[in-house]
């Protein structure tokens, strides 16, 4: 059996939801972890909501397996107010893993239709 990389998407998969939710906030630019979880909250109607432990211990996780790094970017208005904020950004690494995920998803997706289980439109 062929041992896969760390560096091989396929490797990092089956995401978790909050995984997988963190990427998706990214997916739209860089964020520090307080609008990460506000942005996942939102996009999921309050259906996940995480915690610091949560979100922090997840983001050291995403940051071990390149799928996040810290990013140089740094509003002026976070800056003015003297804050310490650390930004993430997806990695290509980061965007493989997303993209196969949500095809891996909406393969499932396509099949729960198949045999009638996720009736169209409902």
């Amino acid at each position: 059996m062929t041992r896969r990389s760390s560096r091989d998407p396929q490797a990092q998969l089956p995401l978790t939801p909050v995984v997988l939710h963190i990427l998706l906030a990214l997916a739209e630019g860089d964020r520090h972890g307080y609008a990460i979880a506000k942005d996942v909250e939102s996009a999921t109607n309050g259906e996940i909501r995480m915690g610091p432990g949560t979100l922090y211990g997840s983001i050291q996780r995403m940051l071990a397996a390149e799928l996040i790094e810290e990013s140089a970017h740094r509003p002026k208005a976070d800056e003015a107010d003297g804050r310490q904020r650390y930004y993430y950004k997806m990695t290509p690494l980061g965007r493989r893993a997303l993209h196969l995920e949500l095809e891996r998803l909406g393969r499932i997706v396509a099949l729960a239709h198949t045999k009638r289980v996720l009736a169209c439109g409902a």
